[in-house]
């Protein structure tokens, strides 16, 4: 069973402690139910009245993976690992999850697996999740209590190649929607979901250019909607593009950082470039 450790620096209920540590009513609703609050080694209610220096103990519920899910041994590249997260490079080709089109070997089984031969407790939770012709960093929560914390605290960068010479950098901030027409293709419209993206060119070129990329919302292909947008789509996107000098669109995700919510240590991963994208542009 997992656990989380804290340890009190004021006088106060447990219950008020627990919320001032994002502990929402549903998940603590679930550890009264089927895990245990204990503080200094002892069994307690959330009335319990905390005073400095007590140790207190969060036993999460335990969690059983989805029936649908089928545990794949497929390769598995792990950037970060601990108790809490696992953090993984994803290879273009394979889904972040299983789809109706590709129901099976996805990231998240592979992740599943791997937790299963470790025996570990917990079982994977997305917090990033990338189309399936995207590389790079996806981060796995192993308990849904953690994955509601990593909740809107990672800055992201992305590295792209695209068509035609960009701008030294900009912000684009055009509002995205669905297709009225397409269940998987977006569209910039003034009717859609504000999304905001800047970038920095690291290359500029008459035929492709190469670009940092930080997302500062989370719409569905957004810096593919946005960068068609002001006439540079990505290398190889076919979708929102016409180039297919790569057979994916070439977007790596490249860069991640966040404060552990857990530790409060800062962390910064970076996952090298995929081979593919290196081969249509050396300097990669």
């Amino acid at each position: 069973m997992m656990k989380l450790l804290y340890t009190v620096s004021h006088s106060m209920l447990l219950r008020d402690f627990l919320q001032l540590q994002h502990i929402s009513k549903k998940s603590l609703s679930a550890i009264k139910q089927n895990g245990a609050l204990v503080v200094n080694g002892n069994p307690v209610t959330v009335r319990y009245e905390l005073t400095p220096g007590d140790r207190v103990e969060v036993h999460l519920p335990e969690e059983m993976p989805s029936p649908r899910l089928t545990a794949s041994d497929g390769p598995l590249t792990i950037l970060y690992e601990d108790q809490y997260l696992c953090i993984v490079s994803k290879p273009a080709g394979i889904s972040t999850m299983p789809s109706q089109l590709h129901p099976h070997d996805s990231l998240l089984e592979r992740v599943l697996y791997h937790f299963q031969q470790h025996e570990e407790t917990g079982i994977p939770h997305i917090v990033t999740r990338l189309d399936r012709n995207t590389s790079g960093i996806v981060v796995f929560a192993k308990h849904q209590l953690i994955h509601h914390l990593m909740t809107d605290i990672i800055t992201k960068t992305y590295i792209c190649v695209l068509v035609g010479k960009i701008p030294v950098s900009g912000m684009i901030d055009y509002p995205i929607m669905r297709k009225h027409d397409s269940i998987i293709e977006r569209q910039v419209s003034a009717e859609g979901k504000p999304a905001l993206t800047s970038f920095v060119a690291l290359h500029r070129e008459d035929d492709h250019s190469i670009a940092l990329v930080s997302l500062h919302t989370g719409r569905t292909h957004q810096i593919r909607v946005h960068f068609q947008a002001i006439g540079h789509p990505l290398v190889g996107d076919t979708l929102y593009g016409h180039d297919k000098r790569l057979p994916r669109q070439a977007l790596h995700a490249f860069q991640i950082k966040f404060i552990h919510p857990m530790t409060g240590v800062s962390i910064t991963l970076q996952d090298s470039i995929a081979q593919d994208l290196r081969s249509i542009i050396p300097m990669l």
